[in-house]
């Protein structure tokens, strides 16, 4: 894809997490417009040297989100109206409260506390009107 997906083996983040936000997130963005076709399994692993099953793994998880589709024999997809919408109200709690864990353990592990996690929080909140 050109360098518009990267990954940070370093990064605590699993693999699959950073591939599944940086679609997304190039989608939000625009730099991958509905209907653009994305590389194969094959071609996306060997581009980015990973297994095969991790780019799977992606595709799969956001063709069932409404993200992507694949087209027998086609190929995969951006959907024509890719659901990036934010979710209803509770709909997503368990998917929030394990971003907000990984935050948390990410912060732990460098130093920080929950509470200077909170304050970081509002403090970035309060700028964007949240």
């Amino acid at each position: 894809m050109g360098g518009l997906l990267t990954i940070d083996l370093r990064h605590s983040t699993p693999l699959y997490v950073q591939l599944d936000h940086q679609i997304r997130a190039a989608i939000a963005t625009r730099k991958l417009l509905p209907g653009a076709q994305l590389p194969t399994v094959r071609q996306l692993a060997v581009e980015l040297s990973v297994n095969a099953n991790t780019i799977a793994r992606v595709y799969v998880d956001l063709e069932r989100a409404g993200v992507l589709e694949t087209r027998r024999g086609v190929g995969t997809f951006v959907a024509s109206e890719p659901a990036l919408a934010p979710p209803k109200a509770g709909h997503k709690d368990p998917e929030l409260a394990a971003i907000v864990r990984r935050c948390l353990n990410e912060a732990a592990a460098r130093g920080f506390s929950a509470n200077d996690v909170l304050r970081q929080i509002t403090q970035l909140a309060a700028k964007h009107g949240g």
